[in-house]
């Protein structure tokens, strides 16, 4: 076995700590923190997933979907080539894989087949162990 892993995967993209975590941490408003910090995957996440909780399927795919955008380009910022491991276990990935779980659920529901199986490969392309995390089948 190489000590270098797999040469033709690309390394774990690993995002930056995002600072609107702490403050969702501390109770903040989620509106408020996605105001105050727009650029913030884990925000439009939280608020999607409480929509999703409140039965408020367009807001929460609306809400998802930035998260998602907003992520993608953090990814990409950090060396993503639109492929490869994004781990759950590296905390700051979770407002990426949250968003994108969230606007899974949110295209479930409103019966968008084609975008739920390119998400699910997304997410498990991204880490398997997202999927289990995430509690998508």
């Amino acid at each position: 076995m190489s000590l270098h892993g797999n040469l033709l995967e690309p390394d774990d993209t690993r995002l930056p700590v995002d600072p609107a975590a702490a403050e969702l941490d501390g109770g903040a408003d989620p509106a408020a923190v996605a105001a105050a910090h727009p650029s913030s995957s884990i925000a439009w996440a939280v608020l999607a997933e409480r929509a999703l909780q409140s039965g408020e399927t367009v807001a929460a795919y609306a809400y998802a979907r930035t998260g998602y955008h907003r992520a993608l380009d953090q990814l990409r910022r950090n060396g993503w080539k639109g492929f490869g491991p994004v781990p759950w276990s590296h905390e700051p990935n979770r407002g990426y894989l949250r968003s994108c779980g969230a606007l899974l659920r949110a295209a479930a529901a409103i019966d968008e087949t084609a975008e739920v199986e390119r998400l699910r490969t997304l997410i498990a392309d991204s880490d398997p162990a997202a999927l289990a995390a995430l509690g998508i089948d």
